[in-house]
């Protein structure tokens, strides 16, 4: 939230000896996945889109995994909120390729799209390739017909770009299923100590893996556009630094370790900038770090706290919160600092913008001044603010790619969950740990 890292800085205190120790065996340890996030539906859209994904026919020579084609592509569909796939005890019929599909049937089933195909390995002898239809259940059309080659072990993944190209086509925007998504796991490991583990997950929770750990705060995760490096605050060194990390190669880059806070980091569109706030002259201020060469470029200079940048689509203009006006507030300028206004009126508190599709929407942390922070969006084409979040403490929206759903971080029984919403607040998820408190999430591009 906002001035989080102004306030653990100002606690930060240097680690003791046997601190310091505990620090090295830590880091000495492999990186073991946390847990799983587990995903559930709070709120549905009533009247979801009847579809049936029929398990599709394994005809590769590679050993069959536990979870099917078909069922990753039905647990994306349904997570959407958007469809309603048939249980596959009631698929009465199991066809493969749009010849054996007999349409009477699903249509007293009350389907109204099918998804049928196979998994064969790939004709050049790497990978496998997942062959597959969409049929309009109505007309006895085929929506889509594809064959997508698939990497070794790449399986689950490309299930995922098949949901997505199965969402674009009747839904008619991208999907956001092969996306991956970023957060920060505390964990208590005695006394007062806590562990700091900074994870990437798919969006649907599988394949947690540990990016870094620390006893030392980590904050403020952001993905490159290409979705290989994650930006983000360690404190391990005692004082907060912004790192650049390569999640491919683990490189990691120190791109800022200046006086005072280094926080906020945020990648240009075209990833060779990184928007970030800096307080070396005095207050917070946004400053813009070239990549390549290092060089500095000071935007904002204003005694007030100017923190929490984020891009515009085409890179050319950065929004941010800055309390100039007397509270925080969403402002926007162009990249090289010029042209400042004020975006947010409504409310005494505005933080933290994540931008949608077309920059007309923001998501964002929202206040009326009553101590409670909940996600909000506005849409500044039609200058509406709606609340989409009912908790006492939300922060950290993170819009989806396709700008269909708002993650963010949300407090539940006194742990921290990350949490959902659709961008019209029709549709919620939970996505909660087995332990840990979940926090600081950032949503990946999606992965080509």
């Amino acid at each position: 939230m906002f001035l989080n890292e102004k306030s653990i800085l100002s606690s930060a205190t240097t680690a003791s000896a046997w601190r310091g120790l505990l620090v090295l065996a830590l880091l000495a340890l492999p990186l073991l996945a946390p847990a799983q996030l587990r995903i559930e539906i709070v709120d549905g859209v009533e009247g979801a889109m009847p579809i049936a994904v029929v398990p599709f026919a394994w005809e590769s020579e590679m050993p069959q995994p536990a979870s099917g084609v078909a069922d990753i592509i039905s647990a994306n569909l349904r997570r959407s909120g958007l469809f309603e796939p048939m249980a596959q005890a009631q698929m009465v019929e199991r066809p493969t390729r749009p010849p054996e599909v007999r349409f009477g049937t699903w249509r007293l089933l009350q389907v109204d799209h099918l998804v049928i195909g196979r998994v064969l390995d790939a004709p050049d002898g790497v990978g496998q390739e997942i062959e597959y239809h969409l049929l309009d259940v109505h007309s006895g059309r085929i929506l889509l017909s594809q064959a997508l080659p698939v990497a070794p072990g790449d399986l689950r993944f490309g299930a995922h770009r098949v949901s997505d190209a199965i969402y674009e086509a009747l839904i008619g925007i991208p999907g956001a299923f092969a996306t991956r998504i970023a957060y920060v796991v505390v964990t208590d490991i005695g006394g007062t100590d806590e562990l700091f583990e900074l994870v990437v997950a798919d969006a649907d929770g599988y394949n947690p893996q540990t990016v870094v750990r620390n006893t030392q705060p980590l904050l403020s995760p952001a993905w490159s556009p290409d979705g290989r490096r994650l930006a983000y605050v360690s404190f391990a060194t005692g004082r907060s630094n912004v790192i650049v990390q390569d999640l491919f190669t683990g490189q990691t880059d120190i791109v800022s370790s200046s006086r005072g806070i280094n926080g906020a980091p945020a990648f240009s569109p075209d990833g060779r900038r990184l928007a970030v706030s800096l307080s070396a002259g005095g207050s917070p201020d946004i400053w813009v770090i070239d990549l390549e060469n290092g060089r500095r470029q000071q935007l904002t200079h204003h005694w007030s706290i100017n923190t929490e940048p984020a891009w515009s689509t085409d890179g050319q203009r950065i929004f941010f919160t800055s309390d100039r006006a007397g509270r925080p507030q969403i402002h926007v300028m162009n990249a090289d600092g010029s042209n400042l206004e004020r975006v947010t009126f409504e409310g005494r508190f505005n933080a933290r913008p994540s931008i949608g599709m077309e920059d007309r929407f923001l998501a964002v942390i929202h206040s009326d001044g009553d101590n409670d922070f909940r996600i909000a969006i506005y849409d500044r084409e039609n200058d509406r603010l709606r609340v989409l979040s009912n908790g006492r403490l939300d922060e950290s929206p993170s819009f989806a790619p396709n700008g269909s759903m708002v993650l963010y971080a949300a407090r539940e029984n006194g742990r921290g969950v990350l949490a959902a919403v659709s961008a019209d607040g029709r549709i919620r998820q939970r996505l909660v740990a087995s332990e840990g408190d979940v926090r600081e999430p950032a949503w990946s591009p999606i992965i080509r």
